[in-house]
């Protein structure tokens, strides 16, 4: 081959690369064993670490500003509830849906739901719910592990406060922003509320089908009750009827809520919090498939409260639910069998307090034919007889008479008007005793006449009585027969005055901080009240009642259109009206046959024994006609008061009226004793001090008079012919 056919073995194929390659390897090795190539790595780290912190920095200020987009928690909004009323010891009386029409009632946690139920719900639920900050990382890693290895959801990685923020917020769609938004918002409510309070608006918003939200809505619409006391069977089906439901609903469903109930037990037995023979017994137990209707109780007083505390979630009564219930029961039975469009009202009160024990103001409320959202307890009627014993206690309390004095029950006209008694009879000379009792209109006329319609009207109505009379009259005899109007409850708070000794309390049915400082009203004196209630503790009671065990007065309205009873124990005045709530005539209907035994039905079915009336105060006289003091044994009307030519009523000259009497009493009993002088009168004149007898006057017209106690007295004197002076004094 010649010299220019050959090549070196440089150019050979295939040999030339493998050296060059070599050559570069080399050189690359060498260079980056130099110093300036870890600076271009470094720089490089660098580069990508800020690249790397910049990206997490802007995706942490984007979630920041998604967290701040979602606004404040709508806490406001979810602790609405329907508006409650309660009785004075917490119990449900009624409860108003939303506006939406929901049901949704305040609940509490540790006082108002079964233990049985709240155990049964975090294990089912959230078993770290008193550990976690909002999100637990082991449930939603187990709810994930379950999902992957069986194939279909086994249980929620939802925290109890993460539903709460889903019920806070509804939405509609199931995906992973949805999930992280209640996340974010269950921490959030993690740092804003303790458990308790996350807990109680859990059990007030959980779901449990229509419009019913919240355990205790629950628990009265399925099971009639609250939920304080549960059955296992019924504690899990309200832990399982939330995960589902509408689809659970037992008014609709009955059969798929039955299986998810027996599925929490399930459940709870394959964790070892409940026995299986447990479990097995409440499987067998029967779900509820109807509603049960929400209580309405009292449900006039729960009006006009919610009128009166608008926007008020929880209002409180003194009601007693317990004696509420019994009444409208008593109410709504003897109404049947008094006949169609009779309505009965019925209010009870505490003497001592002057709280509003029961008000049944229809005996049906849903009843229109009976008017039956009426109340009739704050409805304007004719009293007929029921004020006659304000007539006898002022009487008493002037000292003109007393309850074992004579009266005539006979004939009589007073200008026009000739009163009448209810049989068209007279009984002639009577005791002011069985007068009353046996509600003569005679009597109580001419004492009327003698004590002042004017004054009877001034002293109720100082005493918290609105008396309503016709239009441009003025306060006549007649307002002692039912010329006049009130209503059931004001008669009631004047009876309970009688009670109290001759003091009345405003009537209270709303609870408030401010009603403690409710001041008495001065209805009559101590010994007046005590003689009216000892007096009407004698009154003939109806076929169903026993004697002297209730202080009571019945009442009929002219025409027949107002039945009326009042009485009162020691402890408790009830009224009790009948009639037609149109004012309608109601032929047969009368205080004593219709009335009075619904009084005595009402007094016991209160549940207690009455108790016995106050005892007799400091200076009550008690003695036979015989043995009172002769202006005393017999009472004469004004008109019989004959004189002879320079006879003048009595006058009482000293002390003046409405003076200020000071008593030194350091001296003893002598120095203490108080001068009174009378000019007129017939002797003898007898002379009282707050309706006690003193003795006579002597023949100078003068004597001395051991004052009372400070405070007000009454002066009175009697001539022998039965006319009066009375002053009062106050003495200090």
């Amino acid at each position: 081959m010649s010299e220019a056919g050959r090549t070196s073995p440089s150019s050979w194929p295939g040999l030339s690369r493998p050296s060059t390659t070599l050559v570069a390897t080399k050189e690359n090795v060498d260079a980056r064993d130099k110093p300036g190539h870890h600076g271009v790595r470094k720089r490089r780290a660098i580069r990508f670490a800020g690249m790397a912190f910049a990206i997490a920095a802007v995706a942490a200020l984007a979630f920041a500003a998604w967290v701040v987009s979602l606004g404040p928690l709508p806490l406001a909004q979810a602790r609405q509830v329907s508006t409650t009323v309660v009785d004075r010891n917490g119990k449900l009386l009624r409860a108003y849906a939303m506006a939406d029409g929901r049901w949704r009632l305040p609940v509490d946690a540790k006082t108002g739901v079964d233990p049985v139920y709240l155990k049964l719900l975090l294990a089912y639920e959230d078993r770290r719910f008193r550990s976690h900050a909002g999100v637990d990382p082991l449930a939603l890693g187990r709810a994930a592990f379950q999902l992957l290895t069986r194939g279909h959801i086994v249980s929620g990685g939802s925290t109890i406060t993460m539903q709460l923020a889903r019920l806070m917020e509804p939405r509609r769609e199931r995906s992973v922003y949805a999930k992280l938004r209640q996340m974010v918002r269950a921490i959030e409510i993690e740092r804003q509320l303790t458990k308790d309070q996350i807990l109680d608006l859990y059990l007030a918003l959980a779901p449990f089908g229509g419009n019913l939200e919240g355990v205790r809505a629950a628990s009265i619409a399925y099971f009639g009750k609250e939920p304080k006391r549960l059955s296992l069977a019924e504690a899990a089906l309200l832990v399982a009827l939330p995960q589902s439901p509408e689809t659970r609903r037992i008014d609709r469903y009955p059969d798929a809520g039955r299986a998810a109930r027996d599925h929490v037990l399930d459940r709870m037995v394959e964790d070892g919090r409940l026995q299986a023979e447990d479990a097995a017994l409440a499987k067998q137990t029967p779900v509820p498939r109807l509603r049960k209707p929400m209580p309405i109780l009292a449900p006039h007083s729960a009006d006009q409260a919610i009128a009166t505390e608008k926007d008020a979630p929880v209002i409180e009564l003194t009601l007693d639910s317990g004696l509420q219930k019994v009444l409208e029961t008593l109410a709504h039975d003897r109404a049947l069998a008094l006949g169609p469009n009779i309505s009965v009202a019925i209010i009870a009160v505490d003497n001592e307090s002057g709280d509003v024990l029961a008000r049944v103001g229809s005996p049906d409320y849903f009843d229109d034919r009976r008017a039956g959202q009426v109340d009739m307890t704050r409805a304007v009627r004719s009293p007929g007889s029921t004020l006659k014993p304000f007539i006898y206690g002022l009487a008493f309390e002037d000292g003109f008479v007393h309850p074992e004095s004579l009266i005539d029950d006979r004939p009589i006209r007073f200008g026009s008007y000739a009163p009448e008694n209810f049989d068209m009879t007279f009984q002639g000379t009577v005791s002011v005793r069985r007068a009353l009792q046996q509600s003569l209109n005679v009597p109580a006329v001419a004492l009327l006449d003698r004590v002042g319609a004017s004054r009877l009207s001034s002293r109720l109505r100082q005493a918290g009585a609105n008396l309503v009379l016709p239009k441009d009259e003025v306060p006549g005899l007649a307002m002692g027969l039912g010329g006049v109007g009130i209503t059931l409850q004001d008669l009631v708070q004047i009876y309970s005055g009688l009670a109290r000794l001759g003091t009345t309390r405003p009537l209270r049915e709303i609870v408030r901080a401010s009603d403690n400082l409710r001041d008495p009203m001065r209805l009559m004196d101590k010994v007046a009240a005590w003689q009216v209630g000892n007096v009407l503790l004698g009154s003939p009671p109806p076929e169903n009642g026993v004697r002297n065990r209730i202080a009571f007065k019945t009442g009929t309205s002219y025409g027949y259109r107002d039945a009326w009873s009042v009485g009162f124990d020691g402890r408790i005045t009830i009224g009790v009206w009948v009639g037609r709530p149109d004012g309608a005539p109601a032929p047969g209907i009368v205080g004593r046959t219709a009335a009075a035994p619904i009084l005595f039905d009402a007094f016991a079915r209160t549940g207690k024994l009455p108790m016995p009336l106050p005892k007799p105060p400091r200076g009550v006289l008690l003695a036979s006609n015989a043995k009172l003091p002769l202006p005393l044994r017999r009472f004469r009307p004004v008109g019989e008061l004959v004189r002879t030519g320079g006879e003048q009523a009595p006058h009482i000259q000293f002390p003046l009226n409405g003076s200020r009497i000071d008593v030194d009493r350091s001296g003893g009993a002598q120095s203490a004793a108080m001068p009174v002088k009378v000019a007129g009168g017939v002797l003898p004149i007898t002379m009282l001090v707050n309706g006690v007898s003193m003795g006579e006057i002597d023949g100078r017209r003068q004597r001395l008079v051991d004052p009372p106690g400070p405070g007000f007295a009454r002066l009175t004197v009697i001539d022998a012919t039965g006319a009066t002076d009375t002053i009062v004094v106050r003495i200090q």
